[in-house]
């Protein structure tokens, strides 16, 4: 393969981010997270080049883009086969660009080989536990295991965003090597009331959800448990549903009834944000993953919460959470919270995003341990 390079001056602060599907971000948490901390270091004198996934058989090629080097590498495959060959590239490319390499995610870790190879520092964002992940086949668990381990070896540091993340690592790599930076978001200062009105909506009279329809995000569970009885209240949920290709997604909406709408998968972060401060409830089924980003993006909303109980939540929402394990303790949770004045919990959660989740003092840890490792 032919190495694509950049012609920077080495003497400047560089650093090569691989491992999302490239910015402007559209949707993901990685490519949010990359796009703030992209722009962040260019205002402090970085060079800073993000590798973007393309479709198509032209050669790897540069465009500028708010002071960002985009290195746009094409991939004439669709699928799972895209990323390995994408994250193959992205790998091998980024080696040969003199600076720090920041991996987001740890999948494909082999291919950061090139890094090791070239003795150029590499950090991995180790993000969740994947091949813990119900909705993994056998082999897909076994590589996402193989490649966990692979990246603790081959990464210069690793990057935990929830304490529990890195409790999981520490206990088996060198805990030297190892720090904790949670996920960030943009606090919610002007949200647009015309918005609820494209969606029939008024405020607090709606409760909402914004997953994955997959089963591990506890989505079926939910809307059992809501239309259990009558609500005289509506719960949006957000995503791509297929009932004609998912069993899943056919079980959720035959259960469903006329208080709960499906308004489709939604990236407009306005839109998004507006939604989520003006409603009742934000409920999170997630049961796996670190600080996971939509359920920060609601404490930055100032929503009342409704969380799955495990400890990754629990950490990130604190004290001011509610928590239900099953579909009878989420109906119970229902039965009392949609009745109830939750403002004061929606105000603590708000001030919680202040202190632990705003993005200045999280890119500001990042471009500290990029310094110290650099030095």
């Amino acid at each position: 393969m032919k190495i694509f390079k950049i012609n920077e001056s080495i003497k400047k602060k560089t650093i090569n981010i691989i491992g999302t599907r490239g910015i402007p971000a559209s949707h993901g948490g990685f490519e949010t997270f990359a796009e703030k901390l992209s722009l962040y270091l260019v205002k402090k004198k970085w060079v800073v080049n993000v590798f973007c996934q393309e479709f198509g058989k032209s050669k790897p090629s540069k465009m500028k883009w708010n002071g960002i080097n985009l290195i746009r590498i094409p991939v004439n495959f669709k699928g799972p086969l895209s990323t390995i060959i994408y994250d193959f590239k992205s790998a091998l490319i980024s080696s040969h660009i003199k600076g720090l390499c920041l991996t987001l995610g740890y999948n494909t870790a082999i291919f950061n080989i090139f890094q090791k190879f070239k003795k150029q520092k590499n950090i991995f964002n180790m993000d969740g536990i994947e091949w813990k992940r119900d909705k993994w086949n056998f082999f897909i668990k076994v590589w996402f295991y193989l490649n966990q381990n692979i990246a603790a070896i081959l990464g210069d540091h690793l990057i935990a965003d929830n304490p529990h993340i890195k409790n999981f690592i520490t206990n088996k790599y060198n805990k030297k090597k190892i720090s904790m930076i949670p996920y960030g978001a943009e606090k919610i200062t002007k949200p647009n009331k015309n918005i609820l009105s494209k969606f029939r909506l008024k405020p607090k009279k709606y409760s909402i959800v914004i997953a994955r329809p997959e089963p591990e995000n506890s989505i079926l569970e939910i809307v059992e448990s809501f239309v259990s009885k009558k609500r005289n209240h509506q719960l949006v949920i957000f995503g791509k549903f297929e009932p004609t290709k998912n069993t899943y997604h056919k079980k959720i909406l035959a259960v469903s009834n006329s208080e709960v709408i499906f308004v489709g998968a939604i990236y407009q972060k306005k839109v998004l944000s507006t939604l989520r401060h003006y409603c009742k409830l934000y409920i999170h089924g997630h049961t796996a993953g670190g600080t996971n980003p939509s359920l920060v993006e609601a404490l930055g909303s100032g929503c009342a919460i409704l969380a799955n109980n495990n400890k990754f939540n629990k950490w990130t929402l604190g004290k001011n959470g509610f928590y239900f394990r099953n579909k009878k303790q989420c109906g119970s949770q229902f039965d009392i919270l949609l009745d109830k004045d939750l403002k004061i919990y929606a105000k603590k959660n708000y001030k919680r995003f202040l202190k632990k989740f705003q993005w200045k003092y999280i890119l500001q840890n990042y471009e500290k341990l990029f310094l110290k490792i650099l030095s």
